[in-house]
């Protein structure tokens, strides 16, 4: 008898940033712009080394905006499978916002924190630095997320993943 292992690709949640560089016309603001094609390259080159998920809450953030844009956004969306909204995401984001990890005006990002770790993604892919990609911001995560039994994702941005 033969048995085989299935790897798993690893997992990234995609936040709905990465999508609005990926699909955004080229920006003339110079770190704009290189935010831009990191995301490209690692999109045409990385992203089939990963299973990608996103959420409800992507889709509605996505879909926001510039009807053109929006419509770019979404079409990428269509490719990922979606996480759900959990009672469990919900409380761990309340969590981060009562511990004042996040500013009640970011609680969107702290439930796209909350859906990545109880679904036990991976990674949280992101260049949103003023509330989710930040050194802080992931030093509380970690110890929030296993205080409450969670194993929190790495946090990052495709630039750590395209790995060169």
């Amino acid at each position: 008898m033969r048995f085989e292992v299935l790897l798993m690709k690893p997992t990234v949640y995609i936040e709905t940033s990465v999508l609005s560089y990926l699909t955004a016309q080229p920006s003339r603001d110079l770190v704009v712009a290189a935010h831009q094609q990191t995301t490209s390259d690692w999109w045409h080159r990385k992203r089939h080394d990963f299973d990608l998920y996103a959420s409800q809450l992507v889709v509605l953030e996505a879909g926001r905006g510039d009807p053109e844009a929006a419509e770019k956004r979404l079409n990428v969306l269509k490719t990922l499978a979606l996480l759900e909204t959990s009672t469990a995401a919900e409380k761990l984001a309340k969590k981060l916002l009562d511990q004042r990890i996040f500013p009640p005006k970011a609680a969107d990002d702290a439930l796209h924190v909350g859906i990545a770790t109880v679904n036990g993604m991976n990674y949280l892919l992101t260049w949103n630095f003023k509330h989710i990609a930040k050194a802080e911001t992931r030093d509380a995560v970690e110890r929030i997320s296993r205080e409450s039994g969670y194993e929190p994702p790495i946090i990052c941005t495709p630039e750590e993943l395209l790995g060169e």
